[in-house]
């Protein structure tokens, strides 16, 4: 069984050392170190500034055989980065959740990187195994890239396959091994659908759902998904750091019907996510009874409820929905002056209008959308509960 994970599966312990060393031998990668440490003498002395970071990294990964020493090394170094891009971390539900048990952690999508990095963050500070990290291999196109993700628990989702009958294999394979991992004893993040929410609206696709059944398509449907421990994660971010060139992009879409990325974009967008300010952020672990969802719509709208219900609203985003001129005025969404104190509503205000500065007027309304459309889908959920 393992062997038919080859093409997708993260490294194994026995691999890491000789990944390291072929990272530390890679231009490609240490270019991208050097112009991000050093990023006015790359131009100048980039052969020097090389071999000084190869040196200082092959010291720090010295001795280091295995993936959870990889990540205990590092861990110190991603904790600073999260904690400096943001100005406090929150979380809730983790009480519910045990070192003994693997899940399928099943999350909303916003940020490429900073997605599952602050559901790793999470439960690495409770003392429980981080997850197997699903990630999509559009994302993988340089080598070194591959190699740092799946060093850290990434595994490959096949999106760049076209061909039907490539597609459903691809997906029996991704199902086949989340499978095989949940009951091998280690955990899944994986998005609740393809692609980030860029206007907001968290929507779990069924089609994900029923992927998780397809290898085991003998057995009933609920119950494949309850044997799989799946908790709905939802992550809720104050700001996003990538918001107006969100905004710029759906725009663009609504305008012509369609956006092509430029060379390069997603690691833009990447390094934007991950060092980028996010204010405040909270991540909500849910259980949901999955015996009682007998198909993937049942169970999507199942999922739906617990990560929209358990979204952290900011002030940012009422006042996006006062600001908003597509906001449904039948929600009995209360003013942000009635949540929130004058200084949280000014500082909020504040941040709002300078993100609002640097998009077009045409642009201005769908980073407005970003912010409103959790409010809506919340109060929304206000009025069914039980829907």
């Amino acid at each position: 069984m393992a062997a038919d994970f080859e093409a997708i599966r993260p490294y194994h312990d026995h691999e890491v050392a000789d990944v390291l060393q072929r990272l530390l031998h890679d231009d490609a990668f240490l270019n991208a170190l050097t112009r991000y440490r050093f990023p006015k003498l790359a131009s100048y002395c980039a052969p020097l500034l090389r071999a000084l970071i190869a040196w200082r990294l092959g010291r720090e990964l010295r001795g280091i055989n295995s993936v959870a020493q990889l990540q205990t090394r590092i861990e110190p170094y991603v904790d600073r980065v999260i904690e400096h891009a943001t100005d406090g971390i929150s979380y809730s539900g983790l009480e519910h959740l045990n070192d003994q048990q693997a899940y399928l952690f099943l999350a909303n999508h916003r940020d490429i990187v900073m997605d599952p990095a602050f559901v790793n963050y999470a439960v690495y500070h409770a003392n429980l195994p981080t997850p197997r990290i699903a990630i999509g291999d559009n994302l993988l196109q340089k080598p070194f890239v591959s190699d740092l993700m799946r060093l850290n628990k990434s595994f490959i989702v096949h999106r760049s396959i076209t061909g039907r009958r490539e597609k459903l294999s691809a997906f029996q394979t991704l199902s086949a091994y989340i499978n095989h991992s949940i009951a091998d004893g280690h955990s899944i993040w994986i998005a609740q659908a393809e692609g980030r929410a860029k206007d907001g609206d968290d929507a779990t696709d069924a089609a994900i759902l029923k992927m998780f059944h397809m290898s085991r398509k003998d057995q009933a449907f609920a119950e494949v998904i309850a044997s799989l421990n799946l908790v709905p994660v939802s992550i809720s971010y104050e700001y996003d750091p990538c918001d107006v060139d969100k905004a710029r992009e759906l725009e663009i879409r609504a305008r012509t019907g369609s956006y092509q990325k430029q060379p390069g974009e997603d690691d833009l967008s990447i390094a934007r996510g991950i060092t980028g300010h996010k204010g405040r952020v909270h991540i909500a672990f849910s259980r949901i009874d999955a015996r009682q969802s007998p198909d993937a719509k049942a169970l999507a709208q199942a999922c739906d409820r617990a990560i929209l219900g358990n979204y952290r609203l900011f002030p940012v985003h009422y006042l996006a929905w006062e600001r908003w001129g597509e906001r449904d005025d039948s929600l009995q969404v209360p003013s942000a002056s009635s949540l929130f104190s004058a200084t949280e509503i000014s500082r909020a205000e504040s941040q709002l209008n300078q993100r609002l500065a640097r998009c077009s007027p045409a642009e201005q309304p769908y980073l407005l959308m970003q912010y409103a459309t959790p409010v809506r889908n919340q109060y929304r959920l206000k009025l069914t509960p039980s829907a």
